[in-house]
């Protein structure tokens, strides 16, 4: 009897041939098309069915899904998420913007909708195995499954899915980790897949390719204020809002300098003010060592004593050589060497041994010569 899979069916290319190779493995499969965000329910005018002769992006989607589960002679189902995306996703992602921080909705989607709620409305249905289009592969052995990179070093998505369970990946299969973006189009033309030639999808998981500024405006209202020169600590512009700005932002904040480009180096919420250097090579970003908290560890056992691996602070980021020691049985402590620039509170640190995802964590702290950013910055406005 063939094992039953449930493809989450996006619209895009990249789920189309997972859809084809997961046929050509043996499966029964079933399509699904995830509806995880309410546009209209939530202040954004792309949520109505059309605009003018436009239909909305979601819709669009939904209609591609349909003419390639049609077309490869699959049932194409369409399931609802929106309450769940909203409570562990975007409330979360609210949250910690108001904070100050920079989060990534996209690995908490994965984490508590792709991989959670998707994975139990599967299991409910009598499914054996969820799947996605992810750039990712995993190899389910006796004891545990393991998480490896997606072949194509390009596109590999492990970054975004280090937080599912251990649990989760025992039950879920990447058709098309093992393949090149190339090849996967090429599937999808010689299958006639009207989907070959569509472009990817990027932004912000529930924003796309809107302005990311005018979208959560929506949300977290505009409070202007100063923008400040750590190194002399003159105003030299305004902010639109400090929220709005990630640590290590060179672009979108309106000022120049004589010395090379602004960049953000810190942020003071209470105060609204927003931190900038324009010194080409200032240490204001620098970081070799930070606290990583909430860490999902997917291999079987957590390393007793200290642990020499790779990590990424933010996704397409080379490797960078780091020791890890689990302080707790949840966070973290890391020490990076040589340091990295821009390690950000707030986003993912992932760790790898080779080809395996260990797993990951969200970055708490971040600190220089045994300095956090904040008490550096704090120093620097006192002297």
């Amino acid at each position: 009897m063939k094992e039953k899979v449930l493809l989450g069916l996006s619209g895009g290319v990249d789920s189309a041939v997972a859809a084809i190779e997961l046929k050509k493995s043996g499966y029964d499969v079933t399509c699904a098309f995830m509806r995880n965000w309410d546009a209209l329910a939530n202040n954004d005018i792309l949520g109505n069915p059309t605009i003018g002769d436009e239909v909305c992006p979601q819709e669009a989607d939904y209609m591609d899904a349909l003419e390639v589960a049609k077309k490869l002679d699959l049932e194409c189902l369409r399931v609802d998420f929106v309450k769940e995306y909203w409570d562990h996703v975007f409330v979360s992602f609210l949250d910690e913007y108001k904070k100050g921080r920079t989060p990534n909705p996209d690995i908490l989607c994965n984490k508590y909708v792709k991989f959670d709620a998707f994975l139990k409305y599967a299991q409910d249905l009598g499914f054996d195995y969820v799947a996605t289009g992810h750039y990712a592969r995993v190899e389910h052995g006796k004891n545990e499954s393991l998480l490896l990179r997606g072949s194509d070093s390009n596109k590999d998505q492990t970054y975004f899915l280090c937080q599912i369970s251990k649990e989760a990946l025992r039950k879920t299969l990447f058709p098309i980790g093992h393949l090149l973006k190339p090849q996967v189009r090429q599937i999808a033309l010689d299958a006639g897949l009207g989907v070959a030639k569509k472009k990817d999808s990027t932004g912000i998981c529930f924003i796309g390719e809107r302005n990311f500024r005018e979208f959560l405006k929506n949300y977290l209202p505009a409070k202007e204020g100063d923008i400040v020169d750590i190194n002399t600590l003159k105003k030299v512009g305004r902010h639109q809002g400090v929220l709005y700005y990630t640590i290590g932002q060179r672009r979108g904040m309106g000022i120049g300098g004589d010395h090379g480009p602004y960049f953000v180096v810190g942020k003071d919420v209470e105060a609204n003010i927003l931190y900038v250097s324009c010194e080409n090579d200032s240490e204001w970003l620098l970081s070799d060592s930070c606290i990583v908290s909430g860490v999902n560890w997917l291999m079987h056992e957590k390393p007793a004593n200290e642990m020499i691996c790779t990590a990424k602070f933010r996704y397409r980021q080379k490797d960078n050589d780091v020791k890890i020691r689990f302080i707790d049985e949840n966070n973290v402590f890391v020490t990076i060497d040589p340091a990295v620039s821009a390690v950000t509170p707030g986003q993912e640190a992932v760790f790898y041994q080779g080809e395996i995802c260990l797993g990951g964590g969200v970055i708490e702290d971040v600190f220089y010569h045994g300095k956090s950013l904040d008490e550096r910055i704090r120093e620097g406005v006192k002297r």
